[in-house]
């Protein structure tokens, strides 16, 4: 599809925000910048891994770092498309096309901005079909693909090439590097080619949150329940198949702080009437929700907490005492549930102490 109109990209910009599940980052200046050069350019060409050659250069891309530092430390605009150049000069190759690592927040708009300086698609597909707060927690990690080389970039204009032997250790190295370059910066990672694009992204996603966002848009103007709409949406778009409103209250109390990288906090949020009470944990995405020290969602499935009217959703950084919430579960992709997959993003791999328990066995006989 062509994106030619600025009502789509912020479709976009909505609909990953509530795919972030908390985290990839409040996607404001991703979509001012996205916004920017669509302007420059007149539109983007987003085309399915399908329509790729077996031995195109794909690169995934995105910001690395805590999303509470992005509020307050801008981009220079130049990151990605400085990162990419350089790839380019490594592999002795032009990239053929641009995927997001992850849809979630603004980094699901992050190649966009590079697309159009580069005069290629974006690929409608990503490596998490949400947002995780590692780099090592990408579909491409769990097929056994390699991060290197990969280019990180900061406002500064500074730029470093990462070439480490396992994933795990390129994570530690990227996130020591985000933090000396303070606290955040973009990195281009996990080459592909156009057939492990076609068989290792989570096909889609891009499309998926298009219409999860044109859903709210849609719902607002008509003075329709965008809740409703949300769940439709995503029920539609086949990657999400099941949605369950979990909570409706008002923000009480809240922890958080910037460490090691990462927003890591938690927020209470008391019921209306006799609701009872919900605490969600969040390391830069929202991790687990448990209701009056009962577990109602967990990762990878998505827990996104929404104001309660707007449908607007409210990413780590941005809670605050006193915000009227509902909190919004949705099934992740198949592929993250599977054995191999909750290795690397289940709930072992943040030490919750739990298995991994779909949303919809937990809720069984709850309302939509």
């Amino acid at each position: 599809m062509r994106i030619d109109d600025r009502a789509t990209l912020a479709d976009l910009a909505c609909g990953a925000a509530f795919l972030g599940s908390g985290g990839g980052g409040d996607p404001y200046y991703s979509l001012l910048l996205a916004e920017a050069a669509f302007a420059r350019s007149g539109g983007f060409d987003l085309i399915a891994a399908s329509d790729l050659d077996d031995d195109a250069l794909v690169a995934p891309c995105g910001w690395i770092g805590a999303p509470t530092v992005s509020v307050e430390k801008l981009p220079n605009g130049r990151e990605t498309v400085t990162a990419l150049r350089r790839l380019e000069q490594l592999t002795g190759r032009k990239i053929a096309a641009v995927m997001p690592v992850e849809i979630g927040g603004g980094n699901g708009l992050a190649p966009f901005i590079a697309a159009a300086e580069l005069g290629v698609p974006v690929v409608d597909a990503d490596g998490m079909g949400r947002a995780f707060p590692e780099s090592q927690m990408v579909t491409f990690n769990m097929r056994g693909l390699s991060a290197c080389p990969s280019v990180l970039t900061a406002a500064c204009g500074s730029l470093a090439v990462i070439e480490t032997q396992d994933n795990l250790t390129h994570e530690r190295v990227a996130r020591g590097l985000s933090v000396a370059l303070g606290g955040i910066a973009h990195m281009v990672e996990y080459p592909l080619t156009g057939a492990q694009a076609k068989r290792d992204a989570i096909q889609g996603s891009v499309t998926s949150a298009i219409a999860i966002g044109a859903a709210i848009r849609h719902a607002r103007a008509a003075r329709r329940d965008p809740f409703t709409a949300l769940a439709d949406a995503l029920k539609a778009t086949g990657l999400y198949p099941h949605c369950q409103t979990l909570f409706d209250g008002k923000i009480v109390d809240l922890e958080r702080e910037t460490k090691g990288g990462f927003s890591i906090g938690k927020v209470i949020i008391d019921g209306f009437g006799d609701g009872g009470r919900m605490e969600v944990l969040f390391q830069n995405e929202n991790l687990v929700a448990r209701q009056d020290g009962k577990v109602r969602a967990m990762v990878p499935d998505l827990i996104t907490i929404m104001d309660r009217e707007t449908a607007d959703t409210i990413t780590t950084e941005r809670l605050k005492y006193g915000q009227r919430v509902k909190v919004i579960a949705a099934a992740a992709p198949a592929m993250l549930r599977e054995p191999a997959a909750l290795a690397v993003v289940g709930p072992a791999a943040f030490g919750l102490g739990h298995d991994f328990t779909p949303i919809e066995r937990l809720n069984q006989g709850e309302g939509a």
